[in-house]
């Protein structure tokens, strides 16, 4: 402890060994070190008491569309990476869609790093993207550090990022899985979706009705089926039906190397409470009823599902239409996400260890980041300073997201984030932001 740079001191410090008591010792940016609570602190280290707030490792969101560059009047890296600050994220991935360029090849990754890296306020890393006529690029795009590759197998709402069908999903998930990469996956059938009932209009039954739980189970099935066979690496997307839980498990049971996530969105809203015309609610796929919510947190309490995510996807505020045909489809969560989940998970007997689990462990295991998701030594310093028990009500206009559309306005959540640690510096506390000190990642290094 005697070259200690920073301690960081809690009566309530969650490690991957439980919640004690603790004192973390931090140096060069890596937590060198968990003690007992009444360790001696050197003279020469800085000394942080956060007294009874919760020290829980950074969250690692590995689902953003941060729409940088091409589309930064929807988001972009500064208000992105702003927001999911303020929320306790310290790391986020982000999607290959939908910025333009898409991030397809190597070129293209290049221009997307080029972006971000004076605007980072966290870490970001990148995932490539699966088109029908991208299989060459690849495995570049891998060796340039890329995380793993998106793939849609329906329309994707942009025409630069079409979807895959049968044959060129197994083209691409056999290339993949030729250099054991992985392949995540938006999972919703197109056959099931053209068959479905399209009213268009601003009833939510409606376009519930549009999007039913067999394009999503029928998707799951055919890529499990495709992952048996090549023996590939598979990550099932934003998980919203629970009628696909049978066939996870099953799969899973055999061997398959197939994991899932959800989101925040389909654990806390519900069908039931969606107003009609309110399509900040809309995403694909949907928002579901409370019973197959209450199967998704089982299926999250006994590893089915094994993280959730933000799937964080905004737009501009006149693309929020009243139409739910029309509107574009996807939830600002970034900010809120941490205390949305905690706020469900305590009213559920879930503990903060069970979220931390889903939202930081499991995530940087997902993507292979061993130095994050977790206070012990060794790992970057990445902190966030969370009080479990305070409330706040959440009001768009104090969100860092360029665009302040939320369906979590209006809701009171439990959990106030009091700052935010990257590598030991505290890049936000009460509002107040340093300049970005983010890095960009790469799953090479």
């Amino acid at each position: 402890m005697s070259d200690a740079e920073l301690v960081l001191r809690s009566t309530r410090v969650i490690a991957p060994e439980g919640t004690r008591a603790a004192t973390v010792t931090v140096s060069g940016g890596k937590i060198t070190a968990v003690l007992p609570y009444d360790a001696e602190v050197p003279a020469t280290a800085r000394l942080e008491d956060v007294g009874d707030h919760v020290l829980l490792p950074g969250l690692v969101d590995t689902h953003v569309h941060v729409n940088d560059p091409g589309r930064t009047e929807w988001e972009g890296f500064w208000t992105a990476t702003r927001a999911a600050a303020a929320g306790g994220i310290t790391t986020l991935i982000d999607m290959p869609l939908n910025s333009l360029p898409p991030t397809t090849t190597v070129e293209h990754l290049r221009i997307k790093q080029d972006v971000a890296r004076d605007k980072a306020h966290i870490d970001v890393g990148f995932w490539g993207g699966a088109l029908p006529d991208n299989v060459k690029d690849l495995r570049p795009l891998h060796d340039a550090g890329v995380f793993g590759f998106k793939c849609f197998l329906s329309p994707s709402g942009v025409d630069e990022f079409p979807h895959l069908d049968q044959d060129r999903l197994a083209q691409s998930m056999a290339e993949i899985a030729g250099f054991d990469g992985l392949l995540i996956v938006h999972a919703e059938d197109p056959h099931h979706l053209e068959s479905a009932p399209q009213h268009g209009g601003p009833k939510y039954a409606d376009f519930l009705a549009s999007r039913p739980r067999d394009a999503e189970d029928t998707a799951i099935a055919n890529l499990v089926a495709q992952a048996r066979r090549l023996n590939a690496r598979v990550h099932v997307l934003h998980l919203s039906s629970s009628d696909a839980l049978p066939l996870i498990r099953a799969a899973r049971a055999e061997g398959v190397r197939v994991t899932v996530e959800t989101c925040p969105h389909y654990l806390t809203l519900t069908a039931e409470e969606v107003p009609d015309g309110a399509s900040e609610f809309k995403c694909c796929p949907p928002i579901r009823e409370s019973a197959n919510q209450d199967l998704l947190w089982e299926a999250l309490a006994d590893g089915t599902i094994d993280c959730v995510v933000t799937d964080h996807s905004p737009s501009t505020a006149d693309l929020k239409t009243d139409d739910f045909a029309t509107a574009w489809g996807g939830i600002s969560g970034l900010q809120v996400s941490l205390p949305a989940v905690w706020t469900e998970a305590r009213k559920r007997g879930h503990t903060l260890e069970d979220v931390v689990r889903w939202m930081s462990a499991r995530t940087a295991e997902l993507v292979g980041l061993t130095r994050k998701g977790a206070i012990e030594a060794g790992r970057d310093a990445d902190f966030a300073v969370l009080a479990p028990d305070e409330t706040f009500t959440v009001d768009p206009a104090g969100l860092q997201h360029r665009n302040r559309v939320t369906a979590y306005a209006g809701r009171t959540l439990y959990g106030v984030v009091k700052s935010t640690w990257l590598r030991g510096e505290r890049i936000v506390a009460d509002g107040e932001f340093t300049e970005p000190k983010g890095t960009l990642l790469s799953r090479t290094r």
